[in-house]
Formats: structure tokens, sequence, C-alpha cells
């Protein structure tokens, strides 16, 4: 794949060939198309709202900066628009000005060249504010057009593969990162305001613990051992809840070796928090509190979708037994020691993909096949069955934990339960997990003797959440795809 090729004016190649040329004739002249120090004092939008309100009329002498996205010859006048981080402004040379040489230098300038510009703000008579210009540096020469100057990045595996032609020809796909950044912030500062401490864990571990997921390898050659990258950072956070430290979270990537799809990409951010003496209910508090100041976060910092402005907490709560019940038409609890009858009631409404054998396993797979697509109004869905939940205390139902995920427009938005800390039922968990493991089931982790141990000194009840920040910001802003929402994406080699 290549970029989108010039619409007028040659080749792409003959544009890459003059405009090298033009560079080696500027170090030949001695003037430097790299390495240009400017001071600005303005940015683009900050000069353009300190223009003049009248035509003919002076104004302030400001130093700006930017990328060249417009350039047009009218008459003994020579109009540029520069871009930068704030917005538009228009740049202007004229035959009869401070330096009658400007229009000539600014004419040879290229689309995408980046200049610093001196000069006295003024209104045009079309009522445009301009920069008269007085004084002009190149800072950074470009080899390479902009693509697509009135149409920006069309082909959408191109504005993934080259997000940064995407970012710079069409500026208002900015705007859903720039939300993006609220919401993390908006995460920080609901979690610091409630007496959380940001903490860091290790990326590389000896063993991904905390979920179930291919996870990437490496190797450290001076210890000489296989390390792996995190698929979630659960294990540790609770060791800091052993060493004392009773509110803990960490925004972080982490990592796991499966499919790409519009929800899934190899490395992800990740937020999870622990609270010490809470649980399943302080967590669902928590949640909502998170959810609802991303989601103000979100508005502040640009348009959001109408699916996006009912998030208003309090969130309904169905167990999963219920939702399951409404749509097989029978409860599931009757049928629990007859799993073969409820995986025909599953394929008898549409169930296609394969039924495990176990109850709690099976409810949970029919749940997800037919029920949580369904799910549109973020709802808590609660008590999910044991053998799916390794790492939560069971309820007073010892089938079922004390475990609930966020789910919304048919996506999972987090996870969350009244954390385990019994270490001699956390062991039998994780030999059961052994067991699966050594039957090829390569997505569950090896047994983690560490963290046993760790729990073997006393780990206070708590209370845990985690909350896929990538899936959130796709609800905030609307966005069909993760890709949408993450910088630099994962795609296949071109």
């Amino acid at each position: 794949m290549t970029e989108e090729p010039p619409a007028a004016g040659g080749s792409l190649a003959q544009i890459l060939e003059e405009r090298r040329r033009k560079a080696a004739l500027l170090t030949a002249s001695g003037v430097r198309a790299w390495g240009v120090d400017f001071t600005r004092d303005h940015s683009c939008k900050e000069a353009a709202e300190l223009a003049p309100s009248e035509v003919g009329v002076k104004g302030r002498r400001v130093a700006v900066a930017g990328r060249i996205l417009r350039l047009r010859p009218s008459g003994g006048i020579t109009f540029a628009d520069i871009f930068d981080a704030s917005g538009r402004l228009q740049l202007l040379a004229s035959a009869d000005g401070a330096d009658p040489k400007l229009v000539q230098r600014l004419g040879e300038l290229d689309l995408g060249d980046i200049v610093g510009a001196q000069g006295v703000l003024i209104r045009t008579r079309r009522g445009e504010p301009s920069l008269e210009l007085s004084g002009l540096s190149l800072l950074a020469k470009a080899l390479r057009p902009p693509a697509g100057k009135h149409t920006g990045v069309v082909d959408t595996e191109l504005r993934y593969r080259r997000r940064y032609l995407d970012l710079l020809t069409t500026p208002e796909h900015q705007i859903a990162f720039r939300q993006r950044s609220a919401v993390i912030g908006s995460l920080r500062r609901t979690l610091d305001e409630r007496g959380f401490l940001e903490v860091e864990t290790p990326i590389l571990q000896p063993i991904p613990g905390g979920g179930e997921a291919r996870p990437f390898s490496t190797h450290h050659n001076s210890l000489g051992t296989d390390l792996y990258l995190r698929i979630a950072l659960e294990l540790y956070l609770k060791r800091l809840l052993v060493a004392g430290f009773e509110r803990v979270y960490e925004v972080g990537r982490v990592f796991r070796n499966e499919g790409l799809s519009p929800r899934h990409n190899p490395e992800f951010t990740l937020l999870e928090a622990y609270q010490a003496y809470g649980d399943r209910t302080s967590m669902m508090a928590l949640c909502e509190a998170l959810v609802a100041g991303a989601a103000a976060a979100a508005a502040g910092a640009g348009p959001v979708p109408e699916s996006a402005r009912d998030l208003a907490p309090p969130f309904p709560r169905r167990t999963m037994v219920e939702l399951v019940g409404d749509r097989l038409g029978v409860d599931p609890l009757a049928l629990w020691e007859q799993p073969a009858e409820l995986a025909e009631r599953a394929r008898a409404v549409g169930a296609a993909g394969p039924l495990p054998d176990t109850s709690g396993e099976l409810l949970f797979a029919i749940y997800e096949e037919l029920v949580e697509p369904t799910i549109d109004v973020p709802t808590f869905v609660t008590d999910y069955p044991v053998e799916v939940s390794p790492l939560a205390r069971r309820s007073a139902d010892p089938r079922f934990c004390e475990r609930f995920e966020l789910v919304a427009r048919g996506r999972e938005l987090a996870n969350a339960f009244s954390e385990l800390n019994d270490p001699v039922e956390q062991r039998r968990r994780f030999e059961d997990q052994a067991r699966r493991r050594a039957l090829g089931n390569l997505e569950v982790p090896p047994f983690d003797e560490d963290f046993v141990e760790a729990l073997e000194h006393g780990m206070p009840p708590a209370g845990g959440i985690g909350l896929g920040v990538d899936r959130l910001v796709m609800l905030l802003v609307g966005a069909p795809s993760i890709r949408d929402v993450v910088f630099f994406p994962t795609l296949r080699p071109e």
C-alpha cells in the first residue's frame, strides 16, 4: 500500500525528486532546510482572535509557526494557510509590503513545509484574520506532500497505517483522541479524589496471570529466562494490598496474543483498581462514578453521540441466571443438574457455538453468545459461575461468585468482584486451572506459587475492578472500531 497519489503536479516520484532537489539547492545556498530554531509568541488561534476587527487597521505584531496546507498566488499577493495544534491562520505577502522578496520566498515553499512567520495582524477585505508578513523562516522542509489535499486520507486502511497523515490532513479526526485523553484524565481524578494511589507494576512478568489469554513471550538474555508481556494488572496490585497499600490503581497497557476485531487490539489500555475493605457493592459505586465522570469529560472535549448521553447512574442490575432464563424461557437453575438439556434449550433458540459440559461454564457460554450482544442500556450483570471466576469470592450460593460486569451496547466495559483472599481456596482454583492447562488450554496461566504465598501472609477483604479504557472511549465518542480510538493500532504487514 502507498500513500494517495497527488491529484495534480506530476507523479509522486516526480514530486519527491523535485522536493529533494529544492532541499539540496537550499543547502547549497546556505539555507538550512531542517534544524532551525524559532520562537513563537502566539498560537494560530490566538493570533486570529487578536486580529483587528476593521479593514485597513494594523494590529499587533506576532510570531507564529505551523505547517502550510494551502498556498495560492493572487496577483501581486501570495496567500498561505498555516495550521498548528490550535487551528488555522492565513499568511499574506504582497509586492508592496515591508519585504517584496517575501512574495517569492513564500511562493517557492511547498505544501507540508513547516514555517515560522512574523508580521502584523490585519483583516482582509473579505474579513479574514491574516498575518501580513515581515519575516519568514523555513523550519522543516517536507519531502513528501500531504495526502488528500482536499479530501484527507480516504482509504480506511491507510488512515490506520499512516495515522499521522490522517490527523495532519483531517484535523477533526484529532477530536476523538483529545476526548480519549480527557477520559483518561477523568478516570485518574475520580480515583485520586477517593484516596487511591496510582502505582506501576511490571510489564515483563515470569507468569502472565490475572486473566485467561495467550501471552506474548520474550527472552531475557542476561537472566537466561523467558518472560511474558502482562495480560492483566491484577495479581501485582493485590500484592500491594498485602503490603499495606489499601487503595491502589494502575492505568497501563496490557498485551494479549489474540485475533484482531473491531473490539480487540493485541495491546490495549486497562484500568484496574483495588480497595481494601471494599467489595462488589463498593466497586459498583466506584464504577458508576468512573463512567459518569468519563462521559462528562468526553462531552467537554468534543461532540458525543446520543447513545453516550444516557450514562447517568444508577445502572440497572440483573443476574446472569435471570438474563439467560429470559432468553431460554426456562430457569437455568432448574436444569443445573441436567447440562445436556440446558444446552439443548440453548440450541433451540439459536446457540451455534461449541457448548461446554459443566453447568457453570455452559451458563456463561450461553450468556456470552445469546445475551450479552443484546444488552444495550448500561447494565450491571451479576453473579457469575465460579468456574469462570477463579479470582472472585464465592456468593452465598457456592455455585456463583460475587462478580459483576458492566455491559453496554453489547460489549463488556468493566469487570469487578469481591476479591478472593482465601489462600487455601485460591490454591485449589489455581490447581484446577493447571489441570486445564495440562489438557492443552494455553490461555490458562501457569500456577502462580508466589501470588499464593503472598495471600498466605494475609490480604484484607477487598473489592477490585478492571475497566477497558479503549472500549469506554469507543462508547463515549461513537467509534465503531477500537482502531478509531488507538493512535497506532496493530495491523497486518503490508
